[in-house]
């Protein structure tokens, strides 16, 4: 009697939590918002946060809290009803159909891929290739050559055996391209048609999938995508309609999917993870991949930062969109992260907070810049800093833990370009150094 007096609390608890969120009409404009004024948010320091973003080449931001719209801000003539590209965020949709397919009945992600395309989709010997699952393209383990010309191809000649699958990680877009062929082979729908069907018209988000090159890149307006986030944000439901019934699916969708790169689940990245891998490097990186971002957010990230993020704890679903930020940042996770420095101030005097990093190091010397024979390091207290330079490839080669400042000789660096990180129990410094003759 007590356990199921147990279930019935949770079940209402989990209820109750579901109908907190508010969701938009799936037709119309109408959204309803809150003041931050009204959550304890600083006026001044969000448009510290717009300035900086609007300095930085952004087109739309968003933040969702309890599923209204806090802050809506669109730059130069981009409006609401502009549209732009997911890029790479747009694999967390794929991901998401590929669980509904599964759902249905359609297809299963531990079936071999050749299930679905036949056997000789790759140029792997016919056993290797047999290898390769559909959970393996949803987690970038296919051990196919992402070294080829062209990492988009997804001709079989582009599609060639490295590694067997399941041994090495990977951010090689051409195998998560072919759950497009997966999804249409197994349905007998296209990419777009399924989505429209499944997810666009039950929760009002507009947008398509169109081809460029071998990819297929998903556009929409800004608020599309915040719809997908907040449905995200509910675990696969929209309101009161359930539409990911497959709760094993989701909770493996914004988890760790495999034991080589911890921050990766089905095509989404997660944060709070003891170490990661970024795309185009095998190095693996210690620490969270957004340090000052809260421990459970996981995001869509897509090429020249398209950003959706999703925080559970905090009941918040943030989407930026434009192009590329022009800072002297580490590739992949930064943007996000310097983004979030600046969130952090705006949750000032606020319940919706979290107990992370909240400041940034601001005062870190590193001089000459650029540097021929010595790199000078000085920080500016005398806490302990772990401080590691990495080369363009996202591979340490220098990592020391100190309380002083640093004399580097530089002579046995190669030239080029150079990625300082300097963190201590809550700051964290990022700084692109070039090293020349």
């Amino acid at each position: 009697m007590k356990k199921k007096l147990t279930i019935i609390i949770l079940f209402f608890a989990l209820y109750a939590k579901s109908q907190s969120l508010y969701f938009p009409p799936t037709t119309g404009t109408t959204w309803k918002t809150l003041s931050p004024a009204s959550l304890g948010w600083c006026q001044d320091k969000i448009d510290t946060l717009i300035n900086y973003l609007g300095r930085n080449n952004t087109k739309a931001f968003i933040i969702l809290k309890d599923g209204k719209i806090v802050v809506e801000h669109y730059f130069g003539t981009f409006t609401q009803d502009s549209a732009w590209y997911w890029a790479s965020a747009g694999k967390s949709l794929t991901a998401f159909a590929v669980g509904l397919a599964q759902q249905d009945g359609f297809l299963s992600i531990d079936s071999m891929t050749s299930d679905y395309l036949g056997k000789g989709w790759t140029t792997c010997p016919l056993a290797k290739e047999k290898l390769i699952t559909v959970r393996n393209q949803l987690t970038m383990t296919s051990g196919l050559n992402d070294g080829v010309p062209d990492k988009t191809c997804t001709t079989n000649t582009c599609l060639q055996y490295l590694a067997d699958a399941g041994t090495r990680w990977a951010y090689h877009n051409a195998p998560y391209t072919i759950l497009d062929s997966v999804i249409y082979y197994s349905t007998g729908q296209s990419i777009n048609s399924y989505v429209t069907q499944k997810i666009k018209t039950p929760t009002g988000m507009s947008g398509l999938y169109l081809p460029s090159g071998y990819d297929n890149v998903y556009y929409s307006k800004p608020r599309s995508m915040a719809r997908y986030g907040l449905l995200i944000l509910n675990k696969g439901i929209w309101d009161t309609d359930t539409i990911m019934h497959d709760t094993n699916y989701f909770n493996q969708m914004v988890n760790t999917s495999q034991n080589i790169n911890h921050a990766y689940g089905y095509l989404w990245w997660l944060n709070g993870k003891a170490s990661y891998h970024l795309p185009s490097t095998q190095f693996q990186f210690t620490g969270f991949l957004e340090p000052h971002a809260p421990a459970d957010m996981f995001s869509a990230l897509g090429k020249n930062d398209q950003i959706l993020n999703i925080v559970p704890s905090m009941s918040l679903v943030t989407v930026r969109m434009g192009n590329a930020f022009d800072l002297s940042l580490p590739v992949g996770n930064a943007v996000n992260d310097s983004i979030w420095v600046r969130l952090n101030g705006v949750f000032c005097n606020s319940t919706t907070s979290f107990n992370g990093i909240s400041s940034e190091v601001k005062n870190i010397s590193v001089f000459p810049n650029p540097a021929s024979e010595t790199l000078n390091i000085n920080f500016p207290d005398n806490k302990k800093y772990s401080l590691t330079i990495y080369n363009n490839q996202g591979k340490s080669i220098y990592s020391i833990e100190t309380t002083s400042n640093i004399k580097l000789e530089t002579a046995n660096f190669a030239e080029g370009i150079y990625f300082l990180r300097a963190t201590n129990r809550k700051d964290i410094f990022n700084k692109k150094i070039i090293i020349t003759r």
